[in-house]
């Protein structure tokens, strides 16, 4: 069989590309190694940790605040079996959307390790093996979870993210070792189910790559959860013995300290994964974190091969994925697509919600750019009032001269929603008083994206 485009790789990069490559009248063609489409996103990320983050979120509210709002209920227990067959409910059929629109926009379906033979033939071994020619390929294979020296993932008790996805009981004491999105946003979900969470990071703030005010707030509500935090320190080995685990760390003074629990969740990123592709067969080569090199059109030293996602250099976000998997499409295609990476959201899944989109107020410092600064809190909303939802706020960095509105940062009710409104008014390069001067309805959460423009404008906020 001949296809002018293969895709290697079904998540939301290669699915997508797929999508618009059929669209633009492409033959073509996606290889999946797993019996699922969708890839890490659909299958063991986004879509089955939300699941497990509302879930969990209506026991804690059932047990924390249905009384204040008026609603008595007795006995409420976790039914945690059930919540797992919820979520991977969700994940099938989501799943199932995926072969939906696979036969919708016929694009040939192929379950195996798809593998270079050469740059126009591709090797795909399942249960049975077989050759496909193809003019271009558009490799998305994603990534997987990374660990650190010294850690031995048993998947039984020192865990991925893949396995706190299918937990059989609730811990007592759950470990995390990073305080990045993945595990915050799952230890967030075991945190509301009754389970003692402590965090252990590297660095001196949790989700550090975010603006610092994020973090320092987002710090403050996990803490009402129950979170316990120990920054500024390195770990060096995590063992399990029985029902229990040990990790041993060395803190900001050098000193070696001991931390058990009945599980430990590995959280510390994630790795671009390339194994069984055959690069080698081609000549490709990777950089030194696994990734695949590309130019500015993503298409690798290899004329006619294209890398997406995960794979490439970049936030690890399927939504950035995405919007690679159309850009590649279209260049193809010979169109003129464009990507602004400055302005592909962030967010994490806690609630409050996290949510960042353009520079951060460290970069900009660093920089030496000279900036103004606007804030709200969420707790001056009636909206937020009226659903209790009164933790964070939003920040506005405008450029001191021409308002110009640099980065948008957010922790609150819905700020994962709320953040594209920063992205549209950055990609038509608004000015903190053109976003001030727009009607927001009322009462809502989005108002403090207004507040908090008209405060970056002459401190004029109405609220506080």
């Amino acid at each position: 069989m001949k296809y002018d485009i293969t895709i290697i790789g079904s998540g939301p990069g290669g699915y997508v590309a797929a999508i618009r490559c059929a669209q633009l009248g492409f033959k073509t063609a996606i290889i999946e190694k797993y019996s699922t489409l969708g890839g890490t996103c659909l299958n063991v990320g986004c879509i089955p940790s939300k699941a497990l983050l509302d879930s969990s979120e209506h026991y804690h509210n059932a047990t924390h605040t249905f009384a204040t709002h008026g609603i008595d209920v007795k006995d409420v227990k976790v039914n945690l079996k059930q919540m797992i067959e919820r979520k991977a409910g969700v994940v099938k059929t989501t799943c199932e959307g995926i072969d939906y629109l696979m036969k919708k926009n016929k694009i040939d379906v192929y379950k195996g390790i798809g593998s270079f033979v050469t740059k126009n033939q591709i090797k795909i071994t399942g249960e049975t093996e077989q050759v496909i020619d193809t003019d271009k390929v558009i490799i998305a294979t994603g990534s997987k979870p990374a660990s650190l020296p010294g850690l031995e993932i048993d998947k039984k008790r020192i865990i991925t993210s893949t396995e706190a996805l299918n937990m059989t009981e609730v811990p007592k004491h759950l470990v995390i070792i990073g305080g990045g999105v993945i595990g915050l946003e799952l230890g967030s979900v075991y945190a509301r189910l009754g389970a003692k969470v402590s965090v252990i990071e590297y660095t001196n703030a949790i989700i550090p790559t975010m603006d610092g005010t994020l973090g320092k707030e987002l710090q403050r509500s996990l803490r009402k959860l129950g979170f316990e935090f120990f920054f500024s320190h390195k770990v060096k080995s995590a063992k399990a013995k029985g029902k229990e685990v040990t990790i041993i760390a060395d803190n900001e003074k050098g000193e070696e300290v001991t931390f058990t629990g009945d599980y430990c969740l590995v959280s510390v990123g994630r790795k671009a994964y390339t194994e069984g592709l055959g690069l080698e067969n081609i000549g490709l080569k990777t950089d030194e974190r696994g990734r695949i090199e590309t130019d500015a059109h993503l298409e690798t030293a290899i004329k006619g091969i294209y890398a997406i996602g995960d794979v490439v250099k970049g936030a690890m976000l399927a939504h950035k994925a995405e919007e690679e998997g159309v850009f590649v499409a279209e260049t193809i295609a010979g169109q003129k697509p464009h990507i602004n990476y400055n302005l592909i959201p962030g967010v994490v899944y806690t609630w409050p919600e996290v949510a960042g989109v353009g520079a951060t107020e460290e970069e900009l410092k660093k920089a030496g750019t000279k900036y103004k600064v606007g804030s709200f809190p969420m707790r001056a909303l009636g909206r937020a009032r009226a659903s209790m939802d009164i933790d964070g706020l939003v920040k506005v960095l405008a450029d001191a001269t021409t308002d110009e509105i640099l980065g948008m940062h957010m922790i609150g009710p819905r700020v994962a929603d709320l953040i594209a409104e920063a992205v549209v008014a950055m990609e038509f390069r608004a000015s903190a008083e053109d976003v001030a001067r727009m009607s927001h309805a009322h009462p809502t959460y989005a108002e403090a994206v207004k507040e908090a423009c008209l405060a970056a404008t002459d401190n004029r906020a109405m609220h506080v």
